[in-house]
């Protein structure tokens, strides 16, 4: 059994707010990069630039636990520049991240089927 966690956080882009999205993603990417555990890390903008798909995967609970501690530093201005629509998470958390994660509302999907190489 896989102890990978992934997910998708789908945000709106508050409008006015599209210049303090971009540099608060560009620091959020470039905080998350010296994480050992964080294994993809890719912000998808919509042709508009409204909407901002995040996927993210981490090699354990560890790994999501040592991002979402640095994510509190970018939180306050993550939150002004953007607000949440859906986020969907994928494998097995343990309960510690769960809780980590709970103010964003996961939805939590486990794997059915299939293979990842």
């Amino acid at each position: 059994m896989s102890t990978e966690i992934a997910w998708v956080l789908e945000v709106e882009i508050v409008p006015g707010q599209a210049d303090n999205f971009r540099a608060v993603a560009a620091d959020l990417i470039a905080s998350s990069r010296t994480e050992p555990g964080t294994l993809a890390y890719e912000w998808y903008i919509n042709e508009a630039g409204t909407v901002c798909h995040i996927y993210e995967r981490y090699r354990d609970p560890i790994a999501v636990l040592t991002h979402v501690e640095r994510f509190g530093r970018f939180a306050e201005r993550f939150l002004q520049a953007c607000r949440p629509v859906r986020f969907s998470v994928y494998g097995t958390p343990d309960g510690e991240v769960q809780a980590a994660l709970a103010d964003f509302q996961p939805v939590y999907y486990s794997l059915h089927d299939g293979f990842n190489r």
